[in-house]
Order: structure tokens, then C-alpha cells, then sequence
């Protein structure tokens, strides 16, 4: 199982930070380097909020190794065309590292601040749906494309210049949706990324996408298959304690038996490697290892140090 760095782009993102945290996954060996795509937190107070796609610009021109992206771009804010070109020329410029994630969008509070419409459930994987259709098209097949859907409509669309890779960056959906997400996967996405899911769960949720995936006519083993998972480590057991008991944490006065059961990996060492081993039994190909501190480099370090 490979390791990855995500981060929440949101969450007091700044350009000094994000050069430092960068520099650092490459360094230190781990596979990839992924952020979220957000205006704004879930809840008050609001932070520095660093622009997913110039970040990821940067990144490509500053990284030779890792890989990296969106986790994931909202079509509730983001153009699938304007999504598509953007993602193809940061591919390009990267060298072929980036994976396109791409999601229905879901934070209530940043919709209403900026003034988009997020819609009800179904209407906003509906659109999804349609933005999938759009982006794969382009980015897969070179002749002009007309489209009219209820939420888009294109007249002799193309993507030039085509992407150096064929078929242009992968792309991964995230979620944990039975009904709606994995189908979407199995028709669309390169990589399923599931979300703060036990290691049972996962397992579950990956054999349904195994059934999804056949009733397409696609190969399981062509899918990668990857998970998001909260992060509490501490090199010993007063280290760990005191993490948490951070006022500032979500998972404040939480015992860690209740943390694992929300998909979030906590102990010391022995008990985080065990962990990502059952994550691994379960089907795990990358694990997407949420970063919350922005300035705990060293907290990062020790954590390559464990893992590599």
C-alpha cells in the first residue's frame, strides 16, 4: 500500500505553507501530495484558503516525482470545460502526475457565501453526471462534440491542445454513495477514493464496486482503488494524549476507539501501523493520510520515518 499526504486547502493555506509541505512529501518519499477544493471551512471562523488550481500549478513546476490533485474539484463551482483544460495543461506541465479528482460538491456554508447554486441531492449528481459526460469526452476523444444537457450545452467543443497523455489525466471520484457515487465510478473514474471508512467497510464497498464495474464491461483490476483517512499519531503514549487534547481539534474529548470507528488512523507507531495494515487487507491500494496541522513538519517527518 502506498502512502499519501492530503490536506484541507482551506484550513489556513498559505503560499509559504504549501512551498514548505511540499518540498517536504517530496522529500521525505511518500507517493503523493492531494488538498481539497474549497472557498471556505465548514464552520466558523474562516481561514487563509490558497486557490486549488494555481496551487496545483505551482506544484507541478516545483515537484519531479510525487503525484498529486484535487480531492476533489466541486462541478458545483467549477466548469467541467474550464475544469478540463485547466487540468490537461497542469498534467502537461507536470509531466503526467496528476490524478483529476472530481466531485457533486456538498459544503452548504460556501455555496451560499459565493453565490452558487449547490442544488438538492439528486439535481446536483445529476449534474455530475453530466460534467463526467463532458470531461471524459474531452479529454478522450479529439472531434468537436455538441451537447445538450439540463444542465450544459456545448456547440462543436473540443480540447486543444490535445493532452501528452493519452486519454489526459486520470480521474478519481470520491465517495462512499452505493446509488449514485460507485456507479458513477465504475463508468467514468480510473480511481475510487473512499472516505474516513473503516477498514470493514471499505472491503464492503469495495467488493460492490468489483459488481459495478463488471456490469460495465470493465476489469476490477483496472481500478485503482484508494482511501482518505483522518490522522492522530504520537511517537509515545503522553505525545498521543496530549494530540488529543487539542481544544482546537474536531476530534477533541474523543477516546480513540470512537476516532477509528469515523475512519480516522490513531495510536502510537505500533498501533498506526497495524491500523494501515488492515486498511491494506481490505483492499487499499493508497491511503490518503489527512494532514491537519500545516506547520508541523516535524510531526511529518516522524510519521515518513515510521511509514517509509
Amino acid at each position: 500500500m502506498e502512502y499519501a499526504i492530503m490536506i484541507e486547502g482551506q484550513n489556513g493555506l498559505t503560499w509559504s505553507r504549501w512551498q514548505r509541505i511540499a518540498k517536504a512529501v517530496e522529500d521525505l518519499g511518500f507517493a503523493g501530495l492531494y488538498r481539497s477544493d474549497h472557498y471556505t471551512n465548514l464552520n466558523p471562523p474562516d481561514k487563509d484558503s490558497l486557490e486549488l488550481w494555481v496551487s496545483l500549478t505551482w506544484l507541478a513546476s516545483h515537484t519531479s516525482r510525487i503525484e498529486f490533485g484535487p480531492l476533489v474539484s466541486p462541478m458545483s463551482f467549477r466548469d467541467p470545460t474550464m475544469t478540463a483544460r485547466m487540468a490537461v495543461a497542469v498534467d502537461d506541465l507536470s509531466g503526467g502526475r496528476l490524478t483529476l479528482g472530481m466531485g457533486a460538491g456538498w459544503q452548504e456554508r460556501e455555496h451560499a457565501h459565493y453565490g452558487w447554486d449547490l442544488l438538492d441531492v439528486p439535481g446536483r449528481l445529476d449534474r455530475f453526471e453530466e460534467a463526467l459526460e463532458i470531461v471524459t469526452h474531452l479529454l478522450g476523444d479529439d472531434q468537436p462534440v455538441d451537447y445538450d444537457g439540463k444542465y450544459y450545452r456545448l456547440e462543436e467543443a473540443v480540447l486543444l491542445p490535445r493532452p501528452a497523455r493519452a486519454g489526459g489525466p486520470p480521474i478519481a471520484i470520491g465517495g462512499n454513495g452505493t446509488k449514485r457515487t460507485l456507479p458513477l465510478a465504475a463508468r467514468f473514474a480510473a480511481e475510487w477514493n473512499g472516505v474516513f471508512l473503516t477498514a470493514d467497510r471499505f472491503a464492503e464497498l469495495n467488493q460492490l464496486l468489483d459488481r459495478y464495474l463488471i456490469a460495465v464491461d470493465r476489469r476490477p483490476e483496472d481500478m485503482r482503488r484508494s482511501l482518505m483517512v483522518g490522522t492522530v499519531i504520537g511517537r509515545y503514549e503522553d505525545e498521543l494524549a496530549r494530540k488529543l487534547a487539542d481544544e482546537r481539534s474536531w476530534w477533541h474529548g474523543r477516546e480513540p476507539e470512537e476516532l477509528r470507528q469515523h475512519g480516522v488512523v490513531v495510536g502510537i507507531p505500533e498501533q498506526y501501523r497495524e491500523q494501515l495494515a488492515e486498511y491494506a487487507r481490505a483492499g487499499v491500494q493508497r491511503i490518503m493520510l489527512q494532514w491537519l496541522d500545516l506547520d508541523d513538519l516535524e510531526g511529518l517527518e516522524a510519521l515518513a520515518l515510521e511509514l517509509l
